[in-house]
């Protein structure tokens, strides 16, 4: 099975004030390419922790994180922000557009910062455009955020997530700010985006969210509480063994 992350391991303590938190403390998973996980767990449990870990914003205190085959664990700064341009996505909760950019410009925002800064290519601004209207904003390549409504704030969010073609798509409560009818419209993007190889791990404290993912992992205490697989993820692995 090929893998596009693999956590070994993996411990992380803070301080807060003079208290030593342990917010992982030992936690070891894989993500095979092409999972789709939702992380659930209550506040403190470790769920956001393990996602920042994941996203190479923080490092561990211990342990292996395997991203693209190599252990990024105890990388330098710019060696970290270097992983994150070229292998990871982000979708926020909060969107976390620029509001003073467009459209446009917001999705072309990743490329700025390859190795390099390389100016944009004909081909990157025709890439760009081409995923505002995979997610359904071809209309609207000139508007600025505030123009736009929550649903449309995030679809941006998404295709800037795909903008270098990362190897995973991390989502932390992507549907947290929506209403039910438009959640259900982001979940099925990030659905049929897994459909079409991404590796998806997202955190979420809403249950029927968590449902649209193949495996859910339920952390508790800094550790996997419980790992469960869903229907259709059941029926793929019984289809691998027949």
């Amino acid at each position: 099975m090929s893998y596009a992350a693999q956590i070994r391991d993996l411990h992380k303590h803070y301080l807060l004030g003079s208290h030593l938190v342990k917010a992982l403390r030992g936690v070891t998973l894989d993500f095979p390419r092409g999972d789709f996980v939702a992380i659930m767990g209550a506040s403190g449990s470790g769920k956001s922790t393990m996602l920042n870990l994941l996203g190479c914003l923080d490092r561990p205190t211990s342990g292996e994180y395997l991203l693209g085959g190599s252990n990024v664990a105890n990388l330098s700064d710019g060696e970290l922000s270097q992983v994150r341009n070229q292998l990871l996505g982000f979708i926020f909760q909060s969107y976390n557009l620029i509001p003073q950019y467009t459209v446009l410009e917001n999705i072309e925002l990743p490329l700025h910062y390859r190795p390099g800064h390389k100016p944009l290519s004909v081909q990157d601004k025709r890439r760009c455009q081409d995923l505002a209207e995979k997610v359904g904003l071809a209309e609207r390549l000139d508007h600025r955020p505030f123009q736009l409504s929550g649903g449309q704030q995030q679809r941006v969010a998404v295709a800037r997530a795909l903008v270098n073609d990362p190897e995973i798509i991390l989502a932390d409560e992507p549907t947290g700010n929506l209403d039910s009818a438009t959640s259900v419209e982001i979940m099925a993007m990030l659905t049929a985006l897994n459909a079409e190889g991404r590796t998806i791990v997202m955190v979420t404290h809403e249950q029927d969210i968590a449902d649209h993912a193949r495996r859910q992992i339920v952390m508790r205490d800094g550790l996997v509480f419980r790992e469960t697989l869903t229907a259709d993820r059941l029926a793929a692995e019984a289809a691998l063994h027949h």
